[in-house]
């Protein structure tokens, strides 16, 4: 078990993976998120980037992935979405996502900012990526850890 599967505990985690299950039963957009110690490159966003290559979240039919990024020990987080995601939402939902997030990490509710990220996130994917019948889960809903 990675050491940052430790970061939460076993019921911290289940209400995450309830909130990215939740946020997706009204989508068929796919939300995900990754946990690490550290952020391996010097730009949060370039690193986040790069685990959402390697988790494949640009791999959704209609490309509106978002992934949830948080490198706890270094206090650094970002929220990226695909292609399909960025086309259709404003600016302002991604900066309000990140507030929202900030102002409860500040505080250590990680589990809690990121519940309430994931809900909005699946606020604006159902606003514009509603589910459709036959709809699949493309991704796990579980937590990634490490790197």
């Amino acid at each position: 078990m990675p050491a940052e599967s430790l970061f939460f505990g076993e019921e911290e985690q289940q209400l995450i993976i309830q909130a990215i299950k939740q946020a997706e039963k009204q989508t068929s957009g796919e939300i995900k998120v990754h946990i690490e110690k550290k952020c391996t490159h010097p730009d949060v966003m370039e690193r986040a980037r790069e685990v959402f290559g390697l988790l494949q979240l640009h791999m959704t039919e209609a490309r509106n992935g978002v992934l949830f990024y948080l490198a706890y020990e270094d206090r650094k987080f970002a929220v990226l979405g695909d292609k399909g995601i960025y086309e259709k939402v404003s600016l302002h939902f991604w900066d309000s996502t990140k507030d929202l997030l900030r102002s409860h990490f500040s505080s250590n509710q990680f589990a809690t900012g990121l519940c309430e990220g994931i809900r909005e996130a699946g606020i604006q994917l159902k606003i514009h990526f509603p589910y459709q019948t036959g709809d699949i889960n493309e991704l796990p809903d579980d937590i990634s850890f490490g790197s």
